[in-house]
């Protein structure tokens, strides 16, 4: 740590490696991008549970269906997440406002 004048040594700092980036293609092309890892198959579809269950009507005063739309902080969830045609969210969240006014389900979390 220490040298022969009792002055500290400075260590200089390791060079970094060269990164890998991509050498220019010849003829002002592009150069390749990285491959994508494979789609994954074992996701499957989701599928509306309306669409599939005729009978079952979209109703405000059914909270406890309607709870399984909402976040744990209240919010509604979105198609991609809840799995519904387009159709049936937005009946399901017209739903979810109207029992959300009528005071069946909360605004924002407990």
């Amino acid at each position: 740590m220490f040298n022969d004048t009792n002055t500290p040594e400075v260590k200089a700092a390791p060079v970094a490696a060269e990164t890998s980036a991509p050498a220019p293609a010849a003829d002002g092309e592009r150069p390749q991008r990285q491959q994508r890892p494979p789609f994954q198959k074992g996701k499957r579809k989701k599928v509306c549970i309306y669409c599939v269950d005729k009978n079952e009507k979209i109703d405000y005063k059914a909270a406890l269906k309607l709870k399984k739309f909402t976040s744990d902080r209240g919010k509604i969830l979105p198609r991609r997440v809840s799995g519904a045609c387009a159709m049936h969210q937005r009946a399901i969240t017209t739903a979810i406002k109207t029992a959300r006014h009528m005071a069946l389900l909360p605004y924002t979390a407990d």
